[in-house]
């Protein structure tokens, strides 16, 4: 089976869609930077790092510093599938953000976005 060319794609470059998505909502880039950080455990500088050399969606979550162990709360449909279906766990990876990222533009409180009890 071929892979997804989302792997290989540069984070960097669907990176502006998510804050997009996100002010097209009254959010902010930092809220996005948030997610990403508390899914990921970069820090903002390391997050910026990635950008700037346009490292892919694979790696980025391959050389994660932690990822963050409450991510598996994320549940729900993304693109038509159900997260917790999704075997491939890099895919996982992506959809997680990805529907983070849909919470955020949905108006989600940040203490639930981030799974705070």
């Amino acid at each position: 089976m071929a892979r997804h060319r989302i792997y290989t794609t540069s984070f960097a470059s669907v990176y502006p869609h998510y804050v997009a998505k996100a002010e097209k909502k009254g959010r902010t880039k930092a809220e996005v930077d948030q997610i990403i950080c508390w899914l990921t455990g970069y820090d903002q500088e390391a997050l910026q790092t990635s950008l700037d050399t346009q490292t892919d969606f694979e790696t980025f979550f391959a050389v994660a510093p932690r990822l963050n162990p409450s991510r598996t709360s994320i549940t729900g449909v993304i693109c038509g599938v159900r997260i917790e279906e999704i075997e491939e766990p890099a895919m996982r990876e992506i959809r997680y953000l990805d529907k983070l990222v849909d919470e955020l533009a949905k108006g989600k409180a940040m203490s639930r976005i981030l799974r705070e009890s």
